[in-house]
């Protein structure tokens, strides 16, 4: 049994190719289809039940990233369990299937996370485009944590919007952190890494998934980043910092737009960056800011009001 788990909240018109997306798939595998919905004013809950979907009532206020899908994993009676998000439309009839093969082919294998590859949407700007690109490229890849030296801070890098999980090896390390303001993906893989788990990117199961920040919205992305480094920060420790993979992502945004005739794209990358790099650094250094300034640079200012700053964490 596959348990498929989606959180939502105001879904609409797109939750529902995301629901037919799903309907296509073409698995051996029974799968149950949990929806976590937080409160939707829309018709999310309707589309969802009629696709045959178990819809739990979460409360917005009690809504947390790793806590409720912590609790989803708990209830799902699969011992795969696949995380996506309502946003995330699955590309022709296999990707489910071929997401899953990888912890169906050996159950014997250490591979305990899988993770699929996420395309652009058609409306994606230059910028999103090649983030998916550097993020998501078309080679395969299995890590350890004996990659770390060669992968940095990479080595962890999972996304919840198109992954699947052992459910036995999830167990294992408590399942997701509750209190994070976002990344409860990456801190399960690190632990899961230290714990002699690989985890696998099956770059032929795909999602359409992007977003077309703004400046303002890259600074605010950016600036929870470094709070989720600055709260968590062994994976640092463990993984080497996140400057490195900025500079990385620089130098392929040129090269990437030089190739395709964007030399018009080049003032903006800089400025964009430039806007990551200062909202990275300022989320490291939140506990210096008053929470009401947290909350306007941050792109989840109901967590701050929930006062959930979650402290450095013990492995």
């Amino acid at each position: 049994m596959i348990s498929i788990i989606i959180p939502t909240l105001n879904g609409g018109e797109l939750f529902s190719k995301v629901l037919e997306s799903i309907a296509m798939q073409e698995i051996h595998d029974e799968y149950e289809l949990l929806v976590y919905d937080s409160a939707s004013t829309d018709d999310t809950v309707k589309y969802a039940q009629s696709f045959g979907a178990e819809v739990v009532s979460v409360d917005r206020k009690n809504f947390d990233h790793g806590g409720t899908r912590t609790l989803a994993a708990q209830k799902a009676v699969g011992d795969i369990l696949v995380f996506m998000t309502q946003d995330a439309v699955l590309v022709g009839c296999n990707s489910l299937a071929l997401l899953i093969e990888p912890l169906r082919k050996n159950e014997s294998s250490s591979v305990a996370v899988t993770y699929g590859r996420q395309l652009p949407n058609k409306d994606a700007t230059p910028a999103a485009a090649h983030l998916r690109l550097f993020n998501y490229p078309p080679e395969p890849l299995v890590k350890t944590n004996n990659d770390k030296r060669k992968y940095g801070l990479k080595t962890v890098f999972v996304s919840n919007s198109f992954a699947a999980y052992k459910q036995d090896s999830l167990a294992t390390c408590g399942y997701f952190k509750q209190g994070l303001i976002f990344g409860e993906d990456t801190c399960a893989v690190g632990r899961l890494l230290l714990e002699g788990y690989a985890i696998q990117y099956v770059s032929e199961a795909q999602v359409y998934h992007s977003h077309n920040y703004s400046l303002v919205e890259e600074f605010k992305r950016h600036f929870d980043i470094g709070v989720l480094h600055s709260a968590e920060n062994w994976l640092l420790q463990e993984y080497g910092v996140a400057e490195g993979h900025g500079a990385n992502y620089v130098r392929s945004a040129f090269s990437y737009f030089i190739r395709n005739n964007g030399w018009y794209l080049i003032p903006d990358l800089i400025i964009r960056s430039g806007m990551k790099y200062m909202g990275y650094k300022f989320g490291r250094n939140y506990k210096s800011l008053p929470v009401l300034l947290r909350m306007k640079l941050s792109m989840y200012s109901a967590w701050w009001k929930q006062g959930a700053v979650s402290e450095c964490s013990n492995k």
